[in-house]
């Protein structure tokens, strides 16, 4: 009899080391499909220059200090996709490597160009590590003023005229996207498109 107990309390830990490790299993999986099904586009702030808007006219210089204009109409006829940036922010450099196909893959429509603020010696470490060599880099607490940046990494889109067409916070590849995609559409933000669908459907 003593057998057949300790036969069922083994099963029994057996079981439970079975059950915690499919709870482990379908916690990750959770954890997966929770950024698969993330909101779709940028969340849109509202503060700052507005969709629609003429995006104010700032003379900068890049970190090498090459003169840089954001805003304005755009002598090449490319739109400006501003992304604000920080050494310090995580997703910030979770994004780069996307950024970087995007903007080569879209480099006839539009300049890509990176903003963030401080010390000048804290960035050349961060551009290196990287690969940003290829972007304009512009130091300047102005611009994240102007735009009204609370939260990074951040995005602005612009047209060749000058105009805020998109922005929002851009924490994933499709987010960065996501702005394009509403410039190509003619709408503020995916979600305000989807919104829209949703009300004449009903």
């Amino acid at each position: 009899m003593s057998g057949v107990w300790l036969a069922s309390y083994v099963l029994l830990w057996v079981l439970v080391v079975l059950l915690a490790l499919a709870v482990f299993a379908l916690a990750r999986q959770i954890g997966v499909l929770h950024e698969r099904i993330a909101p779709l586009g940028a969340l849109v702030t509202a503060h700052g220059p507005q969709i629609g808007e003429p995006s104010p006219v700032l003379d900068v210089r890049d970190i090498q200090g090459r003169p840089f204009r954001i805003g304005g109409e755009r002598s090449d006829g490319r739109g400006l996709y501003i992304v604000f940036v920080s050494p310090e922010c995580p997703i910030c450099k979770k994004i780069l490597p996307s950024l970087k196909v995007m903007a080569r893959s879209e480099r006839h429509r539009f300049e890509f160009v990176l903003v963030s603020d401080g010390e000048e010696r804290d960035h050349w470490g961060f551009i290196q590590e990287f690969g940003l060599q290829e972007f304009p880099y512009i130091l300047s607490s102005d611009l994240g003023m102007t735009y009204r940046i609370g939260r990074l990494p951040y995005a602005v889109l612009l047209d060749d005229k000058g105009v805020v067409r998109a922005k929002g916070l851009v924490n994933t590849m499709e987010h960065l996207e996501s702005l394009i995609v509403a410039y190509d559409m003619g709408v503020a933000s995916l979600q305000e498109y989807i919104a829209s669908s949703s009300q004449k459907n009903n």
